[in-house]
């Protein structure tokens, strides 16, 4: 049987799902109806159902959702029950700040060595995490399981060591260069993060709540 085609808009909620149920546990919430998730996330409860209507749906008549067992299956979906090993290619500032974030381990995101061609670099660790040099990267990947290769380098390299690492057999990059990096072959997944763009959504929306308050607060002229 044909597995059902999800959108990458459903895809992109289910982890914003995650994350309010698990502080949904952590307030010893049992079980929520979908209109009282949807007033927490500002999200529609028809939204709701039809997202998890295409995994299942998971709640029941009058009852609501059990929110440990949703919580637990919503990480199954996302693949949160398994490890994942992680390499980082690229060991500067946003390289070792992603290895010193512990939250990833929790879900599961386990790194286990950064790459670089800084000398001054190499040989030292960030939270007990080795900085291999960049040219021990093919021996690293074979002698070692790798399922996500993390890019936090110029974007002029960035292209060139996606695809050594498909070569390598790694088939899931997380992409922070600041570059597009289009799929290098159909066995690979890569998430292209632009960091910029979400300070520009911001630095937008800022200057256009300043000019409505402005307008907004501006005195009428009588006539």
């Amino acid at each position: 049987m044909e597995e059902k085609e999800i959108s990458q808009a459903v895809i992109r909620r289910m982890p914003r799902y995650y994350r309010y149920l698990g502080d949904l546990l952590d307030e010893g919430v049992e079980r929520i109806s979908s209109n009282d998730l949807s007033s927490r996330m500002n999200v529609t409860a028809s939204q709701i159902r039809q997202d998890l209507n295409n995994f299942g749906g998971f709640g029941q008549q009058g009852y609501g959702y059990n929110v440990k067992f949703l919580y637990e299956e919503i990480g199954k979906i996302l693949g949160l029950n398994t490890t994942h090993n992680v390499i980082v290619i690229g060991a500067g500032h946003l390289g070792q700040a992603l290895a010193n974030y512990v939250k990833f381990e929790k879900l599961g995101f386990v790194i286990t060595a950064l790459f670089d061609v800084d000398e001054k670099l190499i040989g030292q660790s960030v939270r007990g995490i080795p900085i291999l040099a960049l040219a021990e990267l093919p021996g690293y990947v074979k002698s070692h399981r790798v399922d996500i290769a993390t890019l936090t380098m110029p974007k002029s390299e960035a292209a060139s060591i996606a695809n050594e690492l498909v070569d390598l057999g790694v088939h899931a990059i997380w992409n922070f260069a600041h570059v597009d990096l289009e799929l290098v072959d159909r066995d690979t997944v890569i998430e292209n993060v632009h960091l910029a763009d979400s300070l520009m959504q911001l630095s937008y929306n800022t200057v256009k709540h300043t000019k409505e308050k402005g307008a907004a607060e501006e005195p009428q002229s009588g006539r």
